[in-house]
């Protein structure tokens, strides 16, 4: 494939999963991937993705609205959403782009509502406000014992002298990390069609390859075997 994917065949790509399962490496490693294939991709994360979304990001992972309570975290978030997808997402997909997203709205469902109690109906009325029906076609859930990769978030934290200040869910108790995890699980159980489970306790090498035999035989029609 020597030219850009035609406009119209944009796929929406989503990473999820808890702390330190290397999230930001493979969505790096599948840009590049896709790039090569000859696929005009784009990366993003949440929260985050716009100017108003970072700032949101900035305050809630420096604790500043965790004395509001996981419903109003779950509210920032979906603002943040809202704002990514108007104004970055929507846009480079309408473009015929390719969309790799560190977190989405599973993350939401996930930390707010399955860890923080957020009901259900309300985590829905904010994804169908801050989604405008743009949903992944594929989420790849990066999967990990949580003292595994404790040793991992600890390691970054203290090479970048961040030992105390590391963003507040880094910073919460391995009982609810073992939640967070299950969470993850969970949801994915209950969407096959658009979650793929992957262990992330392999080296980043074996687990990129993992994750572009997936990309590449999901999407077989857009990412040729020439380009494999």
């Amino acid at each position: 494939m020597d030219q850009a994917l035609a406009h119209g065949s944009a796929r929406f790509i989503t990473f999820e999963g808890g702390e330190g399962v290397g999230k930001s490496t493979q969505v790096a490693r599948l840009l590049r991937r896709l790039e090569a294939s000859g696929v005009d991709a784009v990366r993003t994360r949440e929260p985050g993705g716009t100017p108003n979304a970072e700032a949101i990001r900035t305050f809630i992972l420096q604790g500043r609205s965790e004395k509001w309570g996981a419903a109003s975290e779950a509210v920032l978030f979906a603002a943040a959403r809202l704002d990514h997808v108007t104004n970055f997402i929507g846009p480079h997909l309408d473009a015929g782009q390719w969309v790799i997203c560190d977190r989405f709205q599973d993350s939401t469902r996930a930390y707010q509502g399955l860890t923080g109690g957020v009901d259900e109906q309300t985590i829905g009325s904010l994804e169908v406000l801050a989604l405008d029906g743009r949903t992944p076609d594929l989420t790849l859930v990066l999967d990990m014992d949580p003292e595994a990769a404790f040793d991992r978030v600890n390691a970054r934290m203290i090479e970048a002298e961040l030992a105390e200040t590391g963003d507040r869910f880094e910073r919460e108790d391995l009982v609810w990390h073992h939640r967070l995890r299950e969470n993850f699980l969970s949801i994915a159980r209950n969407n096959p069609e658009r979650c793929v489970v992957i262990s992330a306790d392999q080296s980043e090498d074996d687990m990129e390859e993992t994750i572009w035999r997936i990309v590449s035989a999901r999407f077989s029609d857009r990412i040729g075997p020439d380009n494999e």
